[in-house]
């Protein structure tokens, strides 16, 4: 898939909140298919009782990069967060955080997260649009923003926070075939999520949510 298709697809309108939870885990295997909805995207897809999360939203912004490399074998561009933090130690993510006052959109904020994280200056990042908004079971309402990351680049990551970076064919997520759906016990109860395994790397949750939805819009005739 070339830059020129990827802008093309994200470029079309859309409706946001094209989605519903599903009833079972079973209604939105991959052999089944995406559901019509009405809610947001996010944690509950799998899990309705997520939606909505208690208390007010906070705003947050990750960048979905997408690097064209000389092969023009398009790959996403994923961290791994650092064993030691607090939240969400040792998952694999997209570069971002918080909206701050300071930045001016979302938009804003990803590219600033992004040069924090793993030292990729917004210069080098053409941002082409968006996925649709993500909300966590933990009250963070995500806006992925898609950039297309020029070649050749150097990254600096942020021992603080990045453990380790590396890429990704895009066209793995595009398979249909590589999404999976697992369940975990959590606090007393079944909880599923989707997954991507990749290599030694295990994509899933919120991460794995929003490049499902990649895969939808990239797939789209």
């Amino acid at each position: 898939m070339t830059p020129e298709e990827i802008v093309k697809r994200l470029s079309r309108p859309r409706v946001r909140f094209t989605r519903r939870a599903p009833q079972s885990v079973e209604e939105d295997h991959p052999s089944r298919g995406h559901p019509s909805a009405d809610l947001p995207r996010g944690d509950h897809d799998l899990n309705k009782d997520f939606y909505p999360p208690a208390g007010t939203l906070i705003g947050a912004a990750v960048l979905v990069p997408i690097v064209q490399r000389r092969d023009q074998v398009p790959t996403v561009l994923l961290t791994k967060r650092a064993d030691h933090l607090r939240d969400h130690a040792g998952q694999i993510s997209f570069p971002g955080g918080r909206i701050e006052d300071s930045d001016a959109d979302p938009d804003a904020a990803a590219l600033r997260e992004t040069e924090e994280e793993i030292g990729l200056p917004p210069d080098g990042i053409e941002v082409v649009g968006r996925l649709d908004t993500y909300i966590t079971r933990t009250g963070f309402e995500v806006t992925p923003v898609v950039g297309l990351v020029a070649t050749p680049f150097k990254l600096k990551l942020d021992a603080l926070e990045v453990a380790e970076a590396f890429e990704v064919p895009l066209r793995y997520f595009l398979d249909p075939a590589n999404r999976e759906v697992h369940s975990r016990v959590w606090q007393g109860r079944t909880r599923f999520f989707y997954v991507y395994p990749y290599e030694k790397h295990y994509i899933w949750g919120a991460t794995a949510g929003m490049l499902s939805n990649l895969a939808e819009i990239l797939r789209e005739d």
